[in-house]
């Protein structure tokens, strides 16, 4: 893997998280409506703690976005072709450090259905099942990580 390294996103990197949740593989067929349109946009990533996963030109590889208030990880994202090279455990293991440094002691995630295995390898431990409701037709695994 090439040289990578955790920052806190900006207002800038807006653009370059909202085409990676766009272009996201896992987000075709039948889950394309989760990401039609969406964006990450500059108030939301200054407002919560969102961290970016960066090689040496500053190409961002994944990030993830951690609801404080609501002790909930509301994004996670790996680009495609850097998904199996550490990216994703990297993210949550610095997101469980930062959610630690708050003082919470868990954190709850509502997983996309194809992820659900990868929380459950990155130490999360499945608590229930969300219910379709407005735009998404489909159960999502709700699960947890233990900060504490």
């Amino acid at each position: 893997m090439s040289s990578l390294s955790l920052r806190r996103a900006t207002a800038d990197d807006s653009r370059r998280l909202t085409q990676l949740v766009r272009k996201s593989r896992a987000y075709r067929g039948d889950y394309a409506a989760m990401v039609d349109g969406y964006v990450v946009g500059g108030s939301y990533i200054e407002h919560h703690p969102v961290f970016v996963a960066v090689d040496e030109r500053d190409r961002v590889l994944g990030f993830y976005a951690l609801l404080l208030d609501e002790a909930e990880l509301d994004l996670a994202f790996v680009a495609d072709e850097a998904q199996g090279r550490g990216i994703g455990r990297l993210l949550m293991e610095h997101m469980i450090g930062q959610a630690r440094a708050a003082g919470l002691s868990s954190i709850r995630v509502v997983a996309h259905p194809p992820a659900e295995d990868f929380y459950l390898r990155t130490g999360a431990h499945r608590t229930g099942t969300v219910e379709p409701a407005g735009h998404v037709h489909w159960a999502r695994p709700e699960l947890r990580f233990d900060v504490a």
